[in-house]
């Protein structure tokens, strides 16, 4: 279990970047020879990004949204690396794209899904308090949520201490 860090903190992460959420439902729990592959393939997936820091992949959280959803919530240092991993012949994803088209594809016993944020410089702003490491703050690490970083308003403005 990761320890609490007390009081209110914010994400140090400056700049752009890209939130991808990426998921998968189960659709028919009994036919678990369809969706157990593709649950298993995302492991392999992310130790291969978290290898290889110049593939632009920043981090992820993991998600339960019920006993048939899973959702991951990635961010990437831009689109262009994120595309670049999902169409690389000689990585992970693109062989898991493929079985997944050929095991499943339209037979509706598992669904994917994805959504894809750009989120420009100034664009985003995180709080977290009492917490634990998550989200861009896991990723990014955090700083203390004072001063000129106590306001959502100046968090989003890019407005630090000192400036």
């Amino acid at each position: 279990m990761s320890t609490i860090t007390p009081g209110r903190v914010t994400a140090a992460h400056h700049g752009p970047l890209v939130v991808f959420v990426i998921g998968m439902r189960i659709n028919h729990f009994h036919k678990v020879g369809k969706w157990l592959p593709v649950i298993r393939s995302m492991g392999p997936m992310l130790e291969e990004l978290y290898r290889n820091p110049a593939s632009g992949f920043l981090g992820t959280e993991t998600m339960l949204r019920s006993l048939r959803t899973i959702v991951l919530l990635q961010y990437w240092r831009d689109f262009d690396s994120l595309e670049a991993y999902a169409r690389a012949r000689d990585q992970k994803h693109w062989p898991a794209w493929t079985a997944f088209n050929k095991a499943i594809g339209g037979d509706g016993t598992v669904g994917i899904f994805h959504e894809t944020y750009v989120v420009p410089e100034h664009g985003s702003e995180t709080i977290y308090a009492n917490m634990v490491p998550f989200g861009l703050g896991q990723v990014s690490g955090t700083v203390p949520a004072t001063g000129s970083r106590n306001a959502a308003r100046s968090r989003m403005r890019g407005i630090s201490e000192g400036d």
